[in-house]
């Protein structure tokens, strides 16, 4: 097995949407990993400076993806691996937004790609979604094999059209791309807001003594990754030789009850408001999530690490540290 902290030691690494959660959690790995440079891309449209690590080998810049002169400054700097996060997040902002969604989550990518292949890349690893490109018709739990074209929501088309870009790229000019597909990341670092996933807004509402708003009957499941998980997940799939022009599920290989989920999160902020049923979105049309993670475990050697309930303890603990921060960066 590849020495991964070996791997990137002394290299420069870009990250787009490095300000995120994902981001600025895969910004710390790697800088354990003693590179020469992280380079943070992202345009805070969704995240904050309070949230970015400040760290001697972290330089910040802020700047669109669908930049060219902005991508031409970065790529100046010659990056030895690309992790793209960068994205319109999100399936109800895309509904809202279906034309910015195609732009970032289109165009961006795109662009990401055309430039980092002009500068010959070691790995460009594209942070796709496995809540999104599997169907209705797809099997459970889900496989790689079985995509669907049969999607709901602008997020779901184009996080499939970031594939087919990043392999159309592997294919004509043998660019070493990977593809993670993630599974409902959760985790320290994700700030709440309209937009974002549940778990933090959860958080967010039960330490502010509200009712939990479930979409549905509670009964719906969802394969919830902690983050430090699947960062174990993306810097493999930075250096395995055999990723290379694969795409891999990042799940934890079980599901969880959103009822089960919204009761311990009220549990863990003393929130005695309760549950507050509301009436499922015309776009949620799925009951289940489950990944098969069994391609993970053979190329990767990926092994998930965290139960659970361990990452809603670690995140409410974050979100109590960060308190005030977060109060004055939530957005609804």
């Amino acid at each position: 097995m590849i020495d991964v902290a070996s791997a990137y030691e002394g290299e420069t690494i870009l990250i787009t949407g490095g300000a995120g959660c994902v981001g600025s959690n895969l910004t710390r790995k790697l800088a354990q990993y003693n590179p020469k440079k992280i380079i943070i891309l992202d345009d805070l449209s969704s995240a904050y400076t309070w949230n970015i690590p400040k760290l001697d080998c972290v330089e910040f810049i802020q700047g669109d993806i669908c930049d060219d002169q902005v991508l031409k400054w970065v790529f100046k700097q010659k990056p030895d691996y690309v992790f793209h996060l960068a994205a319109h997040f999100a399936n109800q902002n895309s509904v809202d937004k279906p034309e910015k969604d195609l732009k970032v989550n289109g165009l961006g990518i795109l662009k990401v790609l055309e430039h980092a292949q002009l500068t010959g890349v070691k790995r460009f690893v594209y942070s796709s979604s496995g809540c999104g490109v599997y169907g209705l018709e797809s099997k459970m739990p889900f496989e790689e094999h079985d995509i669907s074209i049969s999607l709901h929501t602008p997020y779901q088309v184009t996080k499939l059209l970031g594939e087919l870009y990043t392999n159309y790229f592997h294919n004509l000019y043998d660019m070493p791309i990977a593809n993670a597909r993630f599974f409902n990341v959760f985790g320290p670092g994700e700030v709440p807001g309209k937009y974002r996933n549940v778990i933090p807004n959860f958080m967010y509402w039960a330490m502010n003594g509200q009712a939990l708003p479930i979409t549905g009957n509670g009964n719906e499941t969802r394969d919830w990754t902690y983050i430090d998980d699947i960062l174990q997940g993306l810097t493999r799939l930075g250096v395995v030789e055999d990723a290379i022009g694969e795409s891999i599920n990042l799940g934890s290989g079980k599901d969880h009850r959103v009822i089960d989920m919204a009761n311990k999160v009220n549990e863990l902020c003393g929130n005695e408001a309760g549950i507050a049923y509301k009436e499922r979105r015309d776009w949620d049309a799925k009951n289940k999530l489950l990944s098969s993670i069994d391609k993970a475990k053979k190329i990767l050697k990926y092994k998930p690490q965290h139960t659970f309930e361990e990452g809603l303890e670690n995140t409410h603990n974050w979100f109590v540290e960060n308190w005030d921060n977060i109060q004055k960066s939530a957005e609804f």
